[in-house]
């Protein structure tokens, strides 16, 4: 009965450990960045942002789709002609931290994402949800991104950006990241393309 339940549990952790999986990626394929300011690339030139560099370390191109103060409500009204006018193969998807900073409400934070997750899959892409903070003492992932994930199978790093956000060395301002920053940022996504199998 013990050994039956170790093997329960070693699974149970297994299985939550595991990152649901993606199509594979070629040389051809297209990924849409798509998000605010932290997209953009805020406080340093273009070729530092996280989807720069990101297309540096993986060699596959990346749209750079980032509108600097935008909220998920206006993200979603765009979202749908940057689909059609990029047909990414992936779409990385971090939008939120402006609706948390003005305090527009988590529920309907939660609502807009969702919307766009099942917009993006329903236009035939992939989707890696990126997972921002509560600005304050813990800088905690707000919970609707874990939410979100969860309910549509996504994977989802909710790790980095919290942690470059309370780390001074990676900061350029209060809100954005430096060279140092965007570039963790973009090897945090590699690593989670690969364990999700989009990328080798």
């Amino acid at each position: 009965m013990k050994l039956l339940y170790s093997l329960v549990l070693v699974f149970l952790i297994a299985s939550c450990s595991e990152s649901p999986q993606l199509e594979k990626l070629s040389q051809d394929s297209v990924i849409l960045a798509f998000g605010d300011s932290l997209t953009y690339g805020s406080g340093v030139k273009e070729q530092f942002s996280y989807p720069s560099v990101l297309h540096e370390l993986i060699n596959i191109e990346v749209i750079n789709s980032g509108v600097p103060g935008e909220v998920t409500a206006d993200g979603l009204e765009r979202l749908q002609q940057t689909l059609l006018e990029h047909q990414p193969d992936l779409v990385i998807l971090c939008h939120g931290g402006n609706d948390i900073l003005r305090r527009n409400g988590h529920a309907q934070t939660r609502v807009n994402l969702l919307a766009m997750v099942q917009l993006i899959k329903s236009s035939g892409a992939d989707v890696i949800l990126l997972g921002v903070p509560e600005f304050g003492i813990s800088f905690s992932v707000a919970s609707f991104y874990e939410a979100v994930a969860s309910e549509l199978d996504i994977p989802i790093e909710s790790d980095v950006v919290p942690y470059l956000e309370k780390t001074r060395k990676y900061k350029s301002d209060p809100i954005h990241f430096n060279q140092a920053g965007y570039r963790k940022m973009a090897e945090a996504i590699q690593e989670l393309m690969k364990k999700s199998g989009a990328i080798q």
